[in-house]
């Protein structure tokens, strides 16, 4: 069956929504690792040791753990157990947003440990307190610095994304899947999937790298000399 053909134009427009879909998780999951991951960051490296210890549990759960394990953990198992009536789709995002929390906040331990403790102990000798020099100092140097690996991110939870349809999540692969067991063809529809999978991606990295380009620091990293 052609690309062309009647019944695979009819049936793009709702393919094309599970483009909506699959993007919303994947923003949704990016900004609540963002969230969680600085903080986690920060208590690894300047936090006592319990809340150091208890960052480090949580990070080896939810990197060792395979995302379909997780998710349905959270579907069928905590959610429910919590009597908490949530929708798949904020299930999965919740999910996704907690294990890229565990890696975003790696990534941003390694850039605030790439800042010169002589920069934390100037800013101490300036008066500073130890909250202030990490807020106005450390911190937004080290946020720059872990844009090239925050932003690889975006790739990884994209992929992750069709896991999803495992919970009945209507992204972009379960509609594709919907749609081959109404019209049959599964080449000519997943192909179709694969490319609009292959725009997003390089289509995010090209808006990421846009991101990165305005906000690198000149000389550290990024190819310049």
């Amino acid at each position: 069956m052609s690309i062309l053909s009647p019944v695979i134009v009819d049936s793009l427009p709702y393919l094309l929504s599970g483009v909506f879909t699959t993007l919303g998780l994947v923003i949704l999951a990016l900004g609540l690792g963002l969230i969680m991951g600085i903080p986690m960051a920060l208590l690894q490296v300047y936090g006592p040791a319990p809340l150091q210890y208890c960052v480090r549990t949580y990070i080896w759960i939810f990197r060792g753990l395979p995302i379909l394990v997780l998710l349905f953990l959270f579907y069928f198992g905590i959610f429910p157990i919590l009597a908490f009536d949530i929708a798949a789709f904020w299930i999965a995002a919740v999910v996704l947003g907690f294990r890229t929390a565990a890696y975003q906040s790696e990534i941003f331990r390694g850039a605030i440990l790439s800042i010169s403790e002589g920069q934390m102990l100037a800013a101490r000798s300036l008066g500073m307190s130890r909250v202030c020099a990490i807020r106005t100092v450390i911190l937004p140097q080290a946020l720059r610095r872990a844009l090239p690996g925050w932003t690889n991110e975006y790739p990884i939870l994209l992929t992750d994304s069709s896991v999803c349809y495992a919970i009945g999540v209507a992204e972009l692969l379960t509609r594709g899947n919907q749609i081959v067991a109404r019209i049959g063809d599964p080449m000519t529809v997943y192909v179709i999937v694969a490319i609009l999978f292959i725009l997003l991606n390089y289509g995010g990295q090209w808006i990421f790298g846009r991101i990165e380009n305005r906000y690198k620091i000149p000389g550290y990293g990024h190819g310049d000399a």
